[in-house]
């Protein structure tokens, strides 16, 4: 291959995966400054308050027992009047005594089956017993703030909300497994991401441990679906539903207990984002969905697909075009720097010497290999709505 062309591929793979990384996040930053200064002078909106809605919070929980005494206080413990907030637990094939432990608290509803179906088919199973509005969902091994619900149903006081989404955030410490670390910083830019997103449109994706929805809106969800929050809150913004973000309401998770169990958990989401891009290509029509359209290919399916396939891409043309500068010497100098980083964080990371600032580096690096993993589950494996849990900290 003639020399200007491997330039011409270094320089579109550069390009691409600065902006699937940082130049979105610089566009979007740039576009809501002008959005603000625009809409200055004029008259902001304001919401009358309205009498709280009844809301509905669903639980799925198969063999938390481990846990579930924690989640149930933390439920019972929600600012909100109780009369108008239903708790709603899906335990169907739990076998280690969850749905027996929460049989014996008459102000909870319990979900139980003997068969385990997967952690969608309980959320269509539990909505068709909703009789709420609004309906939130959150994951059983996450702690909501007190606040958390009271916040999310007063954007509902707009009707053109059609979900809003809490923020997840990683409760990580000085010992936490360098996967654990490196996704607490990797949720912290998610987060600012979403912020960016929906003050210029809508975000693009709810945070699965804490997100609700107007009840009215939901359709079941095809039950091998693997990212259940992701396909739920996309079909509501596809209708012309603004879904919100809310930093204030938000659930806390423990990173996963190590490397190991963060792959497995990491392959998964992977797997089903390759999934949600199939199924919502649709979106990819910018002249039917406008906006959402750009800020879907921009925030997700580049960072799924096309940011992924520059990584290398960018190493195998760097390392040919080395010999013929010394920018592009430099510049692969500075790759197998970030690379060696990435290793030796691993490598000190199985051995539970952990340094933060290799953090970085491991958990880039960690996160586009799996990437490539989900991608080969996706076309070689047929996908279920059950997997195997992960183990947490």
């Amino acid at each position: 291959m003639e020399q200007s062309y491997i330039r011409i591929i270094f320089w579109i793979a550069l390009f691409l995966l600065f902006y699937s990384y940082v130049g979105y996040g610089l566009l979007l930053y740039t576009v809501v400054r002008l959005k603000k200064w625009m809409q200055s002078n004029k008259a902001r909106k304001t919401l009358l308050f309205k009498p709280l809605p009844e809301v509905t919070l669903i639980i799925p929980a198969y063999n938390e027992r481990s846990c579930i005494a924690q989640k149930l206080r933390n439920s019972l413990q929600l600012n909100y009047p109780p009369h108008k907030l239903q708790l709603m637990f899906v335990t169907e094939g739990s076998t280690d005594g969850t749905t027996e432990f929460l049989s014996e608290y008459s102000q909870i509803q319990v979900i139980a089956g003997t068969v385990r179906k997967g952690k969608i088919e309980a959320i269509n199973q539990a909505m068709k017993l909703v009789t709420t509005p609004i309906v939130v969902f959150t994951d059983a091994n996450t702690l909501l703030n007190r606040d958390a619900i009271l916040t999310l149903v007063q954007h509902y006081n707009d009707p053109n909300v059609g979900a809003v989404s809490g923020e997840k955030r990683i409760a990580t410490t000085q010992l936490a497994e360098a996967a654990g670390a490196g996704e607490g910083l990797y949720w912290k830019y998610e987060s600012l991401l979403k912020k960016l997103d929906a003050e210029l449109n809508t975000i693009v994706g709810a945070a699965g441990e804490l997100f609700s929805i107007r009840t009215g809106l939901y359709e079941p969800v095809e039950k091998d679906t693997l990212l259940d929050d992701f396909i739920i809150s996309m079909r509501i913004a596809e209708k012309g539903y603004k879904v919100v973000y809310e930093p204030e309401a938000y659930a806390i998770e423990t990173p996963s207990f190590s490397i190991a169990e963060e792959m497995k958990r990491k392959v998964r989401i992977c797997t089903g984002g390759f999934q949600s891009i199939v199924r919502l290509k649709h979106l990819l029509n910018p002249f039917k969905y406008g906006l959402l359209s750009f800020q879907y290919l921009s925030h997700r399916v580049f960072r799924w697909t096309v940011a992924p396939l520059c990584i290398p891409l960018l190493f195998i043309t760097n390392l040919l075009l080395a010999p013929s500068s010394k920018l592009f010497e430099a510049v692969f100098i500075l790759q197998c720097l970030f690379y060696l980083l990435a290793i030796i964080g691993y490598m000190l990371e199985k051995n539970k010497l952990r340094i933060q600032a290799l953090f970085v580096p491991f958990y880039f690096s960690f996160m586009h290999y799996t990437v490539f993993l989900g991608f080969v589950k996706y076309i070689t494996t047929t996908q279920t709505g059950i997997w195997e849990k992960v183990k947490r900290t």
